[in-house]
């Protein structure tokens, strides 16, 4: 190991002689890096060399790059540069010294030599871990920043190793395309990385975004040689204004104009030239389409991609692709909830026919229309999940403080009083086609008590109260969150009826026989929330917090082990022992223990 160390560091004199010659590091200075190399040399040779020794290696030798290039460039800006006037005083003599200085600062062994050895570091790096994808796409990022030829080199290195990373066949092919300016090449390598990972739809959208742009760099291109008629521009009159002010561009050698039959001819010519230029990119982009739609035919997500895409870009005789993606979209996922989503939202961004229209009628007239698309939706998939996409559509126009809130209605022209009847239909319509679900049924209710003006709260309260009352009798009576709700609501009741936050013997009844009802009827796994609630609730009243406590106990008899259940005993334990202290704790944790084998896990340091 000695010796191998040895034998590189005495590879390295030459670089370091042209470094102290010229005056770059002193003595000292390159006597402490030899030292520092030469301890991270002894690292990378040792038995199991770690990745760190590596990269820190590699970043001493650039930071020593670094200092060395700063050095070089101070010294060069501290030298004088003779003015022209004085060129013509110089004697032979200040020729000879300026020919001197120039020839010193000529490109020598040490302005490479650090580079070299950054790239010969990561090359024994790569080949000790060959798996690590990090340190492959750091070796080609610094293998592109300094413009190296070794780049080829490590990117088919990169993917022997990796055939199977989608990431490398990009990046390799966008290095082709961007800095190589092959276009050959990069297509080459997207078609190989699509043959060996035909399930990667970043990769079908990234050819598909490389072809496009290399149908802009043509189209560019050929408006700049004044090519371009028909499907690059949007009105004669743009047309007529480019070619007056690129005049020249059209004239002939003669500097005569053509006459009138000649121009007609050639425009033809160059109208069906332009048509099929164009039908050629509109097939290789439908290549593209046919291809990913074989290799991924369940994916919604590859096709909503390509077709934003296609709506992004102004491709002539792309409509027919566009509509041929929207028919294979109603074809294949008209089964899917997401699809539907997906096409109503999108009425929202149409703007056909939406000029003529003010701003109102406009925006209601899309809202027409994806309602629509809903109503077809909920008639062809009556799904729970179908109607709550459709709720959150709605929710997302009515309320402004959502995440998923739709902007467009959310100004000085629109109400959500206006909606109110709508969204209530939505839900509605859910429950008689038993597709309300248990987070439906939540949303139902929270939403009677968000509608109608402050003034109207308490009538809101009591219809939510008693709708919160009806769902829990029905279907959905196992629903935790939906007794959760349906618990806050009677309390914020009772509390808004008497004015008070305490509350009489009379409602404390009724509220310990709705928990009693449902407590024994839920697992306290779902119920957990519950419990807590009741114990905050009759913590201070001491008949019915027993009652609780024997309640609880014969839940956490068939709870066994769970989580749950030790949460719920231990905030129990903690109840009584803030009140009662740690001898009626005691009793209380013992009580517990009969009925479960699992120490409590809050509570047993009591």
């Amino acid at each position: 190991m000695a010796d191998t160390v040895q034998y590189r560091l005495e590879r390295m004199s030459d670089e370091l002689d042209d470094l102290e010659r010229r005056g770059l590091f002193t003595r000292a200075e390159l006597a402490e890096v030899v030292r520092r190399r030469r301890d991270f040399e002894f690292r990378l040779r040792r038995h199991s060399p770690r990745k760190a020794d590596f990269l820190d290696y590699i970043a001493y030798l650039l930071r020593v790059d670094a200092l060395r290039d700063l050095r070089k460039r101070a010294i060069i800006r501290a030298t004088p540069n003779p003015t022209h006037s004085d060129e013509d005083n110089d004697t032979n003599e200040d020729g000879k010294k300026r020919k001197k200085r120039k020839k010193k600062w000529a490109k020598s062994i040490s302005d490479f030599a650090g580079v070299l050895r950054v790239l010969d570091v990561y090359r024994m790096a790569t080949v000790r871990f060959k798996g690590d994808l990090d340190l492959w796409f750091r070796y080609l990022e610094f293998c592109r920043q300094k413009g190296h030829g070794r780049m080829k080199q490590v990117m088919a290195q990169a993917i022997r190793y990796h055939p199977n990373v989608p990431g490398l066949w990009m990046y390799a092919a966008a290095w082709e395309f961007d800095q190589n300016l092959n276009v050959a090449a990069a297509r080459a390598l997207m078609q190989s990385g699509l043959r060996s990972c035909p399930e990667s739809e970043d990769m079908w959208i990234e050819y598909l975004r490389m072809e496009l742009t290399y149908l802009n760099k043509l189209k560019a291109r050929k408006v700049a040689l004044g090519e371009d008629v028909k499907t690059l521009q949007k009105s004669s009159d743009d047309s007529g204004q480019w070619k007056e002010e690129n005049k020249e561009l059209f004239m002939s050698l003669d500097e005569q104009g053509d006459s009138p039959k000649e121009s007609g001819l050639e425009d033809v010519a160059l109208e069906d030239k332009e048509d099929l230029f164009w039908q050629q990119g509109v097939l290789i982009i439908r290549t593209i389409y046919h291809g990913a739609m074989e290799a991924l035919p369940s994916s919604l997500t590859l096709r909503k991609k390509i077709l934003d895409i296609l709506n992004s870009v102004e491709l002539a005789h792309s409509e027919e692709l566009r509509l041929e993606v929207m028919d294979d979209l109603k074809k294949d996922f008209s089964h899917n909830e997401d699809y539907w989503d997906w096409l109503a939202r999108l009425q929202l961004s149409d703007s056909t026919n939406s000029s003529t229209l003010n701003r109102k009628e406009a925006v209601l007239d899309k809202l027409n229309k994806s309602i629509q698309v809903y109503d077809e939706a909920v008639r062809k998939l009556p799904t729970s999940k179908m109607y709550s996409l459709y709720a959150n559509f709605w929710l997302g126009v009515v309320f402004s403080d959502r995440e998923d809130s739709i902007s467009l209605f959310h100004d000085a022209d629109f109400d959500a009083s206006e909606f109110t009847s709508a969204i209530l239909k939505v839900f509605e319509n859910a429950e008689s086609c038993g597709c309300l679900s248990e987070d439906l049924a939540c949303q139902y209710v929270s939403l009677c008590l968000k509608l109608g003006r402050s003034e109207e709260a308490p009538e809101r309260l009591e219809e939510a109260k008693n709708l919160a009352e009806k769902l829990c009798s029905g279907p959905l009576s196992q629903a935790a969150n939906l007794w959760n709700l349906r618990a806050s609501i009677e309390i914020k009741s009772l509390a808004t009826a008497t004015g008070s936050a305490s509350f009489s013997e009379e409602n404390l009844s009724s509220l310990f026989d709705l928990f009693n009802i449902v407590l024994p009827k839920l697992s306290i796994t779902k119920a957990e929330g519950l419990w807590h609630t009741a114990m905050k609730l009759f913590s201070h009243e001491k008949i019915y917090f027993e009652k609780l406590v024997k309640c609880a106990t014969l839940s956490l008899s068939s709870a066994g082990g769970s989580d749950c259940g030790a949460s719920v005993s231990s905030a129990f334990v903690g109840w009584v022992l803030q009140k009662d202290g740690i001898k009626q704790a005691r009793k209380m944790y013992k009580n517990f223990w009969l009925y479960r084998a699992p120490v409590l896990s809050s509570s047993s340091s009591a």
